[in-house]
């Protein structure tokens, strides 16, 4: 590679936005390779003479992440929304070189030994809370990553790292497979009765796949599999009981028999997990996991978890009860014994009954330009900051991407971001997102110091423009673009000034999504809702009856969704807190013993829905599953104090918006969550709002 095509290379500018119009896949070997090794003659560098300084540790390393994550972040997000084989294929040449480099970074032995060295220096009362945090929170990285232990214990580390790796990579490909490997070809009219369209069509499509090339949505074949955009409306539209049976427990079963069987796995994970937790001084891999998340200890994730359980049971029950009344009301037969596979199909006809109103209806009050303004009108309101299109400021990857400027009361600048909306399945990955772009910090040059403004990347993928309309959003879209815009202020009304305590960063994983969850709540805030509500053609306001439907179906077969969620924590937990892998009692053993109290219906005695876990045997949330229940609290608390304020009271939605912004928007994460919340709250979270927003909450006599 000459040397003129590496200094032309685009992804080595390394500061201010990444020239997206410029950034070919095949840039990205060549820039990675040249990176990487600058980097690690870098850091060698740092390492003979590194200073227990903040100037002489902190800032040199921090320097060297962020212009990894230039790079690396652009090539990342070019991932996410302008995939293609070409970038996909030049991401895998390269992805184990950055990730070594990355290990080298967070293993070494004298830069650990430098930060030990600052906190126990004099310098150390001299230092901002913000950097003390930012210290603490490397030294302990450092040692959950095997830095403290000796030769011998850190090979055994990183072996069972490198299997531990191995043993995901295997449990998340034979679920893959048994997902894969099963299907149910329907050749009768019969067998399809009560699908929808959609589904009708998606399962004519699945059957050309398998080589049957006639197949149309009128005349079939059909073919129904496990993946869920055909097997979850299978559940709740299908007529035909026995269908829904054979389809409910092959999903149940999946990746726990023959060669695809998980179930060793299972037990060696576990046990690989234990050994690691003993070598690193813990009892259990539970305690590990907590080590860097809010929750203080297992005790206190039991504690919530008890009192939410508690909440749901009796609710879950009733709607079960309801439910069965609903199904004999209309002569079904299975009323009187009712099964797993019959829950979904009743729940959506009682849905159905009940709200009198499907999400297309609302489309049409929810264009993405109105309800960006309401969104926009939301946080001026709440945090007295302005939005506007900013567009040709910058480069964009796709026509339909914007950019945007968010401005203080004053009218200055203070942070800006990208919105990617639509969906486009050719090149974009499903889901909605947002990531970090620039991070806010203290640059000094020469003398001069200047504040390094924050940018963030807003994806979602919602219904695109069709046929010259422009784009109709369902009301889940709008709560999602709620959500993520959430993120993105946490991001970008930071005013923390050091890039590894600023905005997301370091913040704690079972708090990150308060800001997040936040958000969704004022979409049902009627001066919010009604503010973006209205017709795309018309003009007119969303009508009243709409509104009333949406509050009452918000809460639906809460007590069982909410019962669900507190059984998969619950398991998770206990698998890495109480269990003894090798012992008498199985995995599944434990499961069924905690299902006695955490489900309506016990699971079937086939059912073994571990071995699909994923999220905690091939993702990152073994001991964190509680992680979404706990995020909930804090933002559903969050949000009371704007209820309490009075949210008809302009003045006191202010005054309440401001004290948000200045503790959980503005600190980051330069303090722990629990001091950040206490900050805004005066108190620790309570449940109590979580379940009364899920109508969850005791009944006063």
């Amino acid at each position: 590679m000459s040397t003129a095509t590496i200094s032309n290379n685009p992804l080595l500018k390394g500061s201010g936005l990444p020239p997206f119009s410029e950034i070919k896949p095949e840039h990205v070997v060549p820039a990675v390779t040249e990176l990487i090794t600058e980097l690690d003659a870098e850091l060698t560098k740092l390492e003979s003479n590194v200073q227990p300084t903040w100037s002489g540790l902190v800032e040199p390393l921090e320097k060297i992440s962020e212009r990894l994550y230039w790079t690396w972040g652009a090539v990342s997000h070019l991932m996410g929304v302008k995939n293609s084989n070409e970038l996909r294929e030049a991401y895998e040449t390269v992805q184990p070189k950055v990730v070594q480099f990355s290990n080298k970074l967070s293993q070494s032995q004298p830069v650990y030994n430098a930060f030990k060295s600052l906190r126990n220096s004099d310098t150390w009362a001299t230092l901002e809370p913000a950097q003390k945090r930012i210290i603490d929170s490397a030294i302990r990285d450092a040692e959950l990553s095997g830095i403290g232990l000796d030769s011998q214990a850190r090979e055994r580390f990183n072996a069972i790292q490198m299997e531990l790796a191995e043993l995901s990579t295997k449990f998340s490909n034979h679920v893959l497979d048994a997902t894969k490997a099963f299907s149910l070809k329907l050749t009768s009219k019969d067998e399809i009765q009560g699908l929808p369209p959609s589904l009708v069509s998606l399962a004519a499509q699945a059957a050309r796949a398998t080589g049957e090339e006639n197949a149309t949505p009128d005349s079939g074949p059909w073919v129904i599999t496990l993946d869920f955009p055909s097997y979850g409306p299978f559940l709740q539209h299908s007529t035909r009981r026995d269908l829904r049976s054979k389809v409910y427990k092959a999903f149940l079963t999946r990746a726990s028999s023959g060669e695809l069987d998980n179930n060793p796995l299972i037990e060696r994970i576990l046990e690989l997990r234990t050994e690691l937790a003993h070598l690193l001084g813990y009892k259990n891999y539970a305690e590990v996991s907590l080590k860097s998340k809010m929750a203080p200890s297992v005790e206190a994730v039991q504690k919530l978890l008890e009192e939410l359980r508690a909440a749901s049971y009796d609710a879950a029950v009733k709607e079960l009860e309801e439910l069965k009344e609903f199904a004999a009301s209309k002569g079904a037969p299975e009323a009187s014994d009712f099964k797993h596979w019959d829950i979904a199909f009743w729940a959506e006809r009682q849905r159905e009954a009940k709200f009198d109103f499907t999400a297309e209806e609302l489309r049409p009050y929810f264009p993405l330009p109105q309800v960006l303004d309401g969104l926009f009108g939301l946080v001026q309101r709440l945090f007295g900051v302005t939005v506007t299109p900013a567009s040709g400021q910058a480069p964009v990857w796709h026509p339909d991407v914007r950019y945007f400027q968010i401005a203080d009361d004053t009218g200055s600048p203070i942070a800006y971001f990208y919105l990617d909306p639509y969906s486009r399945p050719a090149e974009k990955r499903g889901g909605a997102w947002m990531d970090t772009c620039i991070n806010r910090a203290k640059i000094t040059q020469n003398g001069t110091s200047t504040t390094r403004l924050p940018v963030a990347y807003l994806v979602c993928n919602q219904t695109p423009p069709i046929d010259g309309k422009t784009s109709l959003m369902t009301f889940n879209e709008v709560e999602t673009l709620f959500h993520e815009f959430g993120h993105g202020l946490h991001h970008m009304l930071t005013k923390v000034d050091y890039v590894s305590a600023a905005g997301i960063n370091n913040v704690e994983w079972d708090a990150v999504e308060l800001p997040s969850q936040f958000m969704e709540n004022w979409c049902y805030e009627r001066p919010t809702l009604f503010g973006m509500a209205k017709h795309y053609e018309t003009g007119e306001t969303l009508p009243e009856h709409y509104y009333q439907k949406l509050l009452a179906a918000k809460n639906y077969m809460s007590g069982t969704a909410t019962l669900r969620q507190v059984h998969f924590s619950l398991v998770d937990l206990e698998l890495h807190n109480s269990y003894q892998p090798g012992g008498e009692e199985k995995a599944k053993d434990l499961r069924a013993r905690l299902a006695k109290t955490t489900t309506v219906i016990p699971p079937l005695p086939e059912d073994a829905f571990l071995c699909a876990f994923g999220h905690i045997f091939a993702g990152g949330y073994a001991s964190g599953y509680y992680s979404y229940k706990w995020a909930e609290v804090l933002s559903a608390d969050a949000f009371a104090a704007f209820e309490e304020a009075g949210l008809e009271n302009e003045a006191a939605v202010k005054d309440t918006g401001k004290r948000y912004r200045e503790t959980v928007l503005a600190l980051g994460g330069s303090k722990h969550p629990m001091e950040v919340f206490k900050n805004f709250r005066g108190r620790e979270p309570s449940t109590e709002p979580l379940l009364r927003h899920n109508g969850l909450a005791p009944q006063a006599a």
